[in-house]
């Protein structure tokens, strides 16, 4: 089964089945990986293979059956055998140094994941040049991704942004652990495009680490047209909107429905919690101003008797509920800008690759080069903006009223 016949079944089965079948795709892909990687190791030690190199060191004899660790488990796979040729005329066995390293379940499923998440996937794996494996142990493959992880990070942390005008930006913060966050932004294009600005390692989402974080993509060209003004979707973190003002003064900031209706639950009892679901989801459908102010005002009604706390919650936020619908675009946009979901999911797959680190350094560039090559691979998977073909008239709505007037 090719890989555009596992897609096709996984979108045709049930949860448990596409378990099974997506591991099982898995795992034949990291058996095809590990067996890529030691043929090339046996070119690099006994010359192309149909060309017979006398002079090299090492010739091939054949396989053999051997172990190998494959997500946690023994599988029996093909080892290719290679003999080394002695002085006196004998040979010995040379043992290949991938299969020493997948021999090794920690090491293997460490190196896998670490070139998947530099992107080398398990059917480029000739990206490993012979070279490269030159002295290969049980840390070189890890010290390969290093290498290749200080490149997408320092890639995206210094690539210019001043040729590309960005319609709106997305800002968010993750914890990593104690005392270690990381503040992400993600911006998105009139052509529907969107993608991972930079990001920010602190020991919090404090205003620092935000003010750090957008000074500098200001100082690597990030803005906008010259008569628009930014679309700025937060999450109601003081500490980004503060950031983002002081380089941004005029945005326009949304502030994310689906935190406010998590936070508003945390203050009502269970009994309350679907009819809020439905007024939100009236809410983030409305079209225009006033259906966003109608929407608006049955949610506060429906809190009045409720919970003290619940109303200055959502009073607190004030018209950046409605600051998107108060542009007059169609709602086509809505699901993108009236919520942080699209970075939000780029979390969670960040999440998933860097799950398998059991202890963050914070004295060391280690969350850089994590949370770079895994927001690389993520991005990898984004999507244009849904309604992205209304994007035009958002960027009309955006322009300063001195623009709109000039144009008039």
């Amino acid at each position: 089964m090719n890989d555009n016949e596992v897609m096709q079944r996984l979108l045709q089965v049930g949860k448990e089945e596409a378990r099974e079948l997506f591991e099982s795709f898995v795992t034949r892909a990291a058996r095809e990986a590990i067996f890529r990687v030691a043929l090339e190791e046996v070119d690099a030690l006994c010359g192309p293979r149909y060309e017979r190199d006398r002079e090299a060191p090492c010739y091939r004899a054949g396989s053999a059956s051997s172990p190998v660790y494959v997500r946690g488990k023994p599988e029996e796979l093909t080892r290719p055998r290679v003999r080394r040729r002695e002085e006196d005329g004998g040979s010995v066995e040379v043992f290949l140094k991938t299969f020493k390293v997948a021999q090794d379940p920690q090491s293997w499923e460490e190196a896998l994941m670490a070139a998947t998440l530099c992107g080398v996937s398990t059917r480029d794996q000739q990206r490993l040049h012979p070279e490269e494996l030159k002295g290969l142990s049980r840390s070189a493959v890890s010290r390969l991704w290093k290498t290749k992880a200080e490149e997408v990070a320092e890639e995206m942390q210094t690539r210019d942004l001043s040729g590309r005008p960005v319609l709106g930006v997305m800002l968010d913060g993750v914890r990593l652990a104690d005392g270690l966050w990381v503040v992400i932004a993600i911006g998105f294009y009139v052509d529907g495009t969107k993608e991972v600005l930079g990001f920010a390692v602190g020991s919090s989402e404090n205003t620092e680490v935000c003010r750090d974080l957008m000074g500098k993509l200001h100082r690597r060209g990030l803005q906008t047209k010259p008569d628009l003004r930014l679309l700025a979707v937060l999450d109601g973190s003081d500490a980004l909107k503060t950031a983002l003002l002081e380089f941004f003064p005029d945005a326009v900031v949304q502030r994310c429905l689906v935190h406010k209706e998590r936070n508003l639950r945390g203050y009502l009892p269970k009994k309350y919690w679907s009819e809020l679901a439905a007024l939100f989801k009236r809410l983030r459908r409305a079209q225009g101003r006033e259906a966003a102010e109608v929407a608006r005002e049955e949610i506060r009604v429906f809190l009045a008797n409720k919970n003290q706390q619940a109303r200055d919650s959502f009073e607190e936020a004030g018209e950046e509920l409605i600051a998107f619908h108060c542009l007059e675009v169609p709602s086509t946009l809505n699901t993108t800008f009236l919520s942080t979901n699209c970075i939000e999911n780029a979390i969670k797959n960040l999440r998933r690759h860097i799950g398998r680190v059991c202890r963050w350094r914070k004295e060391t560039d280690q969350a850089k080069l994590w949370v770079g090559s895994g927001l690389t691979l993520a991005q990898k998977g984004f999507r244009k903006v849904r309604g992205h073909k209304d994007l035009g008239h958002l960027e009309k709505a955006l322009q300063r009223q001195e623009s709109k007037e000039a144009a008039a």
